[in-house]
Order: C-alpha cells, then structure tokens, then sequence
C-alpha cells in the first residue's frame, strides 16, 4: 500500500515561479496548500482568475495575513513547506524560518533561492548585495536546524531565452543620453546589469566546482524529459509568451 504523500505549503503561490511549483505540486498528486493574502477589491483579476484556476485542480487556499501567529497555524498543518517569494520580499521568509522553529514538524524547507548558487560566486556590488540577503536567510536556516534544500537552478531556460532571444521580434532601438560616457546606473536599474554582467562576462555560472553535498538536478531526475534550448526557440518562434522580467525593488 502506497505510504500517505505529505502535504506542501507554498508561500508566493500565485507568483511567477510559484504557480508552476502549485500546478506541478498537485499534478504529482501531493495536497498542496497555498497561502496567500486575502482577497479583496483591489485584488488583481489575473489573480483572481490564478485561484480559482487552483480550486478548479484541488488545491487548498489559505487566505491571511503574513503574521506570526496565522502562518505558525498552517505550517502545523503540512510537512513541507516551499517559498517562491520576490527579491523585494525576500527577508520576510525570516518570519517563516521563525514559525518552522516552533512548529517542530516540518520535513523540509526550500526557500526562495532558484538563481545562482551564491555561496560560490562573487559579482558585482550590486548583485552581490542582492545575494547577500539570500544567504542570510540560508544561514538563519542552517542555524535553526531546519531540513532544507537550497535550489541553485542558475539562468531559466525559459525567462532569459524568451526575454533575451527573441529572433521573431524587431530589435528596439536604444536611446544613450549624454556624451555616452556615464558608467553608472542608479539603484536598483544597477542589479539586473550586474545579474547580466555576472553570467555573461565573468560566467559566474559555470566557474565552480559542484561539493559533495551538492547534487546536480539531472542526476536527480534521470528519468525527467529536460527541454533543450534549441526546443525552446522552436516553441517561442511559433507561440512566444510575453517575456516577464523580475522586480528588484
């Protein structure tokens, strides 16, 4: 008799990567819980439709406040819990780290990482304070004793093939103001240019050595049918989805 799937929580749910995690979570026939603020008026219709879409395939919203008190109340209800929270809301997965710590029954934790590995590289200042808000959270985890995993899923395929290459569309024209010699950009424009910077110039990516308690995702999944890039520049050139771009503030 097969064992009792345990039950995932995801914070972000109804975000950009969030909702591919939701839908994947439930399709595996895992009971998946979303938490996510109420909603109300002012809440976008695209969002509206995203949760009644999660209804529709079985999985369970949680409507709260982002408290102590009413996040420790539904943590104790599942085993794993999975965030996919923005960079802007990054260091709110304390009060996460902080409800896990009493509860005392979680099996696992993954944060919101799902960029680069960032104890192993070093970008510019701009990225590099970006990342560090990212590895605080990985050691107040480590320090809590939380079982974690930490996902490194470096450049998705999908978002910078699709915001970078798209061969189908016309190239913008860019406008440079002043004499052109200015090498500097205002926060936060400065992030996503050293984020660029850091994977294509110094290819921060591939400049490290995987450690022993590092597991590269395909061995994780052999059986899994990966797509190439070339399979997603047949897809794009045919249907592209509009391109999304993250928020860094």
């Amino acid at each position: 008799m097969e064992g009792k799937k345990n039950k995932i929580l995801v914070f972000g749910g109804t975000g950009y990567i969030g909702k591919y995690i939701v839908k994947a979570s439930i399709s595996l026939g895992y009971p998946t819980f979303v938490y996510t603020q109420p909603i109300n008026a002012k809440t976008p219709s695209s969002k509206i439709q995203l949760c009644s879409e999660f209804n529709s395939l079985g999985v369970t919203l949680v409507e709260g406040e982002f408290e102590h008190d009413q996040i420790l109340k539904v943590i104790k209800q599942v085993d794993i819990v999975i965030c996919t929270f923005p960079y802007p809301l990054v260091m709110e997965q304390l009060k996460i780290i902080n409800a896990i710590k009493v509860a005392g029954n979680i099996k696992r934790f993954l944060p919101s990482d799902f960029g680069v590995e960032e104890d192993k590289v070093h970008p510019l200042p701009p990225f590099q304070a970006f990342l560090d808000k990212k590895i605080k959270i990985r050691r107040e985890i480590e320090a809590a004793r939380i079982p974690y995993t930490f996902v490194s899923a470096n450049c998705f395929g999908a978002y910078f093939v699709n915001f970078l290459l798209r061969p189908h569309e016309k190239n913008k024209d860019i406008a440079v103001y002043g004499n052109g010699e200015t090498k500097d950009l205002p926060p936060p424009e400065d992030i996503p240019v050293s984020i660029l910077h850091s994977i294509f110039v110094k290819g921060d990516l591939m400049n490290f050595e995987l450690g022993e308690d590092d597991l590269e995702a395909s061995k994780l999944y052999p059986d899994y049918n990966y797509t190439s890039i070339d399979q997603l520049l047949d897809k794009f050139l045919v249907d592209p989805p509009p391109p999304a771009s993250a928020a860094f503030q």
